[in-house]
C-alpha cells in the first residue's frame, strides 16, 4: 500500500494525469480551479508540488526559454510511477468507500434542500 495523499495532493495528481508529462503550474492551478470551481493559492500549489516530488511522485524538469514569458524558462512535471500508484490507490479507497451510496447520498441531499 502506497502513503496517504492529501485531498490537495490528490487534485495534484488528478490534474497531472489529465494534462500529461511536462505539465507546469499555471496549466495545474487552471485545470485544478476549473474542475473544482476553487481558488488555488500558486504558493499552496507550488509548495504542494515540492512535497510530492521528494516522496518521488512527481518529477520535474526546467523547459527551455520562451518568448512568451521574456525568455524565462518554465518547471514542467510529471507523474512518475510511484505517483500513478498512489493516484490508483487512492481512487480505489475512494471507490470502495461510495460503493452503494449514490441513493443514500441523494435521500441526504434532497433532505437539506428541503430544509432550506
Amino acid at each position: 500500500m502506497s502513503e496517504q495523499l492529501g485531498r490537495f495532493e490528490e487534485l495534484i495528481l488528478l490534474a497531472l494525469m489529465r494534462l500529461g508529462p511536462d505539465a507546469y503550474g499555471v496549466e495545474l492551478r487552471r485545470e485544478i480551479e476549473t474542475r473544482t470551481r476553487r481558488d488555488v493559492s500558486t504558493g499552496a500549489l507550488y509548495t504542494a508540488l515540492k512535497r510530492l516530488e521528494n516522496r518521488g511522485l512527481v518529477s520535474s524538469h526546467v523547459g527551455q526559454p520562451t518568448p512568451e514569458r521574456g525568455g524565462r524558462r518554465k518547471r514542467h512535471y510529471q507523474l512518475e510511477a510511484s505517483g500513478i500508484v498512489a493516484l490508483r490507490d487512492a481512487h480505489d479507497d475512494y471507490q470502495s468507500m461510495t460503493e452503494g451510496l449514490d441513493r443514500a447520498i441523494a435521500r441526504a441531499a434532497a433532505r437539506v434542500e428541503e430544509s432550506s
